[in-house]
């Protein structure tokens, strides 16, 4: 109300239009203000981890004003007041664990001591009746030494101009270097399945060998064993694109350039793959829709991915485009996370939680993929469209510019992709088995950091490709290398495909 005019001289009308104004506004308010305090909890739920998502925004704001905040203590504050609250349960324990069978026993054999072999009553000598057996996983340390390799060398005493013959040289990784295959695979699958930074792996390698093996050393193992592996990856691609099925999925991963800047440049590990079969990784600097539509070429099976536009008009005219239902999930996950009392919400994930549990079933029971498109005809069906109609509701009451409102946008742009697993039997109904083979990439740039040269991206997405498709196949890749790569370089180039890791696999 204006002071300068009195109130007297102030209609009711004009009063209650006043009020009205003012409840509008501040309405409006507390709306930006929601917006702010969601925006706000979720950059504060990014820095300190998933173990913050149970705090408060006051905790949160607590945690900015303390210098040197860890994970560690942001866990242990997200812990505190439920295991004050908690009562003590009492667990079954799950018994003691077996030992795997395929690994080799070693005997032990502990005799009696020489009170123990006679008998404490008559005095006689106690016979033995069998053993008290017990296991225990054990470990021998690695054990470094020299390998000498000496060569026969014959000649004939008669024939003079005979010459002389040599037994030939075993064929190597790497050509008169210092270290053994046994030695070059082992820094490989140190650095990439194991994410030991190659400078560690020269530290401890002097420590244990007294050998000092530069860094630059050991990257150019790295380097020619990536480049000895790309055409086992090329016919990898081959055989993927050859399919009807690709999942794919993009990570940054930054890279020097050697440019005179000094800061690396952000460049991506794109990822094709098959769930079940091989994956195959490709280094390019940008994220742009290049990346895809070189790879794919003119592809026209079933390719999934997330929302990302890159992925839009690629492959050829009869691609079929498919969506996650991890990532749509996840969106709403993120609002949960901003607002626990968002029951619409949590209810639209409890309903993509049941779709989830048909597939789960499928597996359980071991269903065929006809059986399998059965089940879902019958189940999922009718929860995807108690799924719609919750989105649909959920964003008319959602605020423009929130968390639950961008998920409910986010899901119904893409529902036509996300609905194709009704149409073809073979789709998952989510990446995660292209994002479960991008978390050692994401955990092992942690540890080495960069990419020391952008020459050095593909040879590294090669031995990524090699590492990952071994793990999703069960297959040792340390044999499969130490099978593979000794006279890699000398092998037909027309029958590479014999190499790849499922071929190699299957053979075994």
């Amino acid at each position: 109300m204006n002071p300068e005019i009195p109130p007297s001289s102030i209609s009711e009308q004009e009063l209650l239009k006043r009020n009205q104004q003012l409840e509008e506004k501040v309405a409006r308010l507390e709306k930006e203000n929601r917006i702010l305090r969601e925006l706000r909890r979720l950059d504060l739920l990014k820095k300190y981890g998933p173990g913050s998502e149970t705090l408060s925004l006051e905790q949160l704001e607590l945690l900015e004003l303390e210098p040197g905040i860890n994970g560690a203590e942001v866990e242990a504050e997200a812990q505190r007041e439920a295991m004050a609250a908690a009562t003590k349960k009492e667990r079954t324990h799950p018994g003691r664990q077996e030992l795997p069978e395929h690994l080799e026993r070693v005997e032990q054999i502990i005799p009696c001591t020489s009170e123990q072999c006679v008998c404490g009553i008559c005095g006689q000598e106690k016979q033995l009746i069998g053993y008290e057996a017990s296991e225990v996983l054990d470990v021998e340390p690695a054990k470094y030494f020299v390998q000498v390799t000496k060569r026969e060398k014959r000649a004939c005493k008669g024939c003079e101009e005979g010459g002389v013959s040599c037994a030939p040289l075993p064929e190597r990784i790497i050509e008169k270097g210092l270290g053994s295959d046994r030695v070059v695979i082992d820094a490989v699958i140190n650095k990439y399945s194991f994410h030991l930074p190659l400078y560690r792996q020269s530290v401890i390698l002097e420590r244990e060998s007294g050998l000092h093996l530069s860094r630059a050393t050991l990257n150019g193992w790295m380097m020619r064993v990536g480049e000895m592996l790309t055409p086992i990856v090329r016919a990898m691609a081959q055989e993927l694109l050859a399919g009807h099925y690709i999942q794919a999925d993009e990570t940054p991963v930054a890279v020097q350039m050697h440019d005179g800047r000094g800061k690396n440049h952000q460049a991506y590990l794109w990822q094709y793959g098959r769930p079940g079969a091989s994956t195959v990784f490709e280094f390019r600097l940008g994220r742009d829709r290049e990346g895809p539509k070189q790879f794919l070429g003119n592809f026209e099976g079933i390719l999934q991915s997330d929302g990302y536009a890159a992925y839009n008009q690629v492959g050829g005219p009869q691609i079929v485009y498919a969506g996650c239902w991890a990532h749509a999930r996840r969106k709403f996950i993120e609002a949960v996370k901003l607002n626990g009392l968002d029951k619409e919400s949590i209810g639209i994930v409890e309903k993509m939680d049941q779709l989830f549990g048909v597939d789960r079933v499928a597996r359980e029971r071991g269903l065929t993929l006809e059986a399998r498109q059965a089940l879902r005809q019958e189940e999922s069906k009718p929860i995807l469209e108690r799924i719609k109609l919750s989105i649909e509701a959920a964003r008319i009451g959602g605020l423009p510019q929130s968390a639950r409102t961008k998920a409910c946008e986010y899901t119904l742009k893409l529902w036509n992709r996300l609905t194709r697993f009704l149409d073809h039997p073979e789709l998952e109904l989510s990446n995660n088995a292209t994002e479960n083979s991008m978390r050692p990439v994401a955990i092992g740039r942690k540890n080495w950091i960069h990419v020391g040269s952008e020459q050095a991206g593909p040879r590294m997405a090669a031995i990524i490709s090699i590492v990952e498709t071994c793990r999703r196949l069960r297959a040792p890749v340390r044999e499969y290398l130490n099978a593979v790569l000794p006279g890699l370089e000398n092998f037909p180039s027309n029958r590479v495909n014999e190499l790849t890791p499922a071929a190699w696999f299957a053979r075994k």
